[in-house]
């Protein structure tokens, strides 16, 4: 399976099941440890694992079974680590607070924001 794909099939997996605000990140030239991570939002402790426990059970059905799963006991933040791609499902108030996605934006995007004038 190539990398593009098991990243879609995580993304399947969590609109199967309703994942809120779903967003992939390339992050090939900011680190060697994944090529994308996948972020995405449950609406309560349950939904959060729920998620994270489909996308386990796409990934080993297409034959890719998770390094780790961490975070399942507490429901607000479980990240699936699928190598290739890691995955961050997270409760909406987590996921504000750690805010990954711009923590994980490239730095192109960060110039130029800092770039565009101020209207």
């Amino acid at each position: 399976m190539q990398i593009e794909e098991l990243a879609q099939l995580v993304e399947n997996a969590l609109d199967e099941l309703k994942a809120k605000d779903v967003v992939r990140i390339d992050v090939r030239e900011h680190t060697s440890v994944t090529d994308f991570m996948v972020i995405a939002s449950g609406t309560s402790n349950r939904h959060v694992n729920a998620l994270s426990d489909n996308v386990v059970e796409k990934a080993k059905e297409a034959g890719r079974k998770p390094l780790g799963v961490e975070g399942k006991g507490s429901g607000e933040w479980v990240l699936v680590d699928l190598g290739d791609v890691v995955v961050h499902v997270m409760q909406p108030a987590t996921r504000e607070f750690y805010d990954l996605e711009r923590l994980w934006q490239s730095a192109e995007s960060r110039r130029e924001q800092q770039q565009r004038p101020v209207e």
